[in-house]
């Protein structure tokens, strides 16, 4: 019996993450304490590779920061203002939101991906497409802060690969990352945790009191 609930549980949790997924939403959370009262940049791109990529699409949402955004320029296929939706998608090869930018103590904002590339992959695409997300010490963009990347100056990246996963790299020490469950997960998530909990009551009753 214990086998059963156990072997249920982890058939749950694993059908689960690896259940198809026609979008993904990561949480970015900065700590930007160290940069209190600079008047910066943020920069956020979302670019195709340089050779043929599927269509995606790429949405910030719930922009908040105890800072404060300046004007932004916006270039490519790129709409909207923080902290308010922005929305890119990759039909230009050069997608670009810069704002001006005087930190706070921290940031939060989503980063939803979405779109035939990762929903239908077609398996003729040769490139995949990729966001970016940058943080500067001045308001020209040229002096990268809150990452180890000197050379791009990318606190973090996400890569939409060809088969329709995405790679997360985070060069940021004080940037957390979180995936957030697709709503069409959650009821395998529920049914792995009262499986789970099924365990649990179960050995209680077992164990001799």
């Amino acid at each position: 019996m214990l086998q059963r609930i156990s072997l249920i549980a982890a058939f749950c949790f694993a059908l689960a993450s690896s259940a198809p997924a026609d979008v993904i939403t990561y949480m970015i959370t900065v700590n930007t304490a160290s940069q209190l009262g600079d008047a910066g940049s943020l920069d956020l791109q979302f670019n195709p590779g340089g050779l043929l990529s599927q269509a995606a699409d790429l949405s910030i949402l719930n922009f908040s920061t105890d800072g404060s955004l300046g004007g932004p320029v916006l270039t490519g296929d790129a709409s909207g203002a923080l902290p308010g939706t922005v929305l890119f998608d990759n039909g230009s090869s050069f997608n670009d939101y810069f704002t001006g930018f005087t930190y706070g103590t921290t940031l939060t904002f989503d980063v939803l991906l979405s779109g035939p590339a990762l929903s239908s992959p077609d398996g003729v695409s040769t490139s995949g497409s990729t966001f970016a997300f940058s943080m500067f010490s001045d308001a020209a963009g040229s002096v990268p802060v809150l990452t180890t990347d000197t050379t791009d100056g990318f606190a973090v990246t996400v890569n939409v690969n060809l088969d329709g996963s995405t790679t997360l790299t985070n060069s940021s020490a004080e940037t957390g990352i979180s995936v957030v469950p697709e709503p069409a997960t959650l009821p395998l998530f529920s049914i792995a945790l009262a499986a789970l909990a099924g365990f649990v009551r179960f050995r209680r009753k077992d164990i001799p009191g």
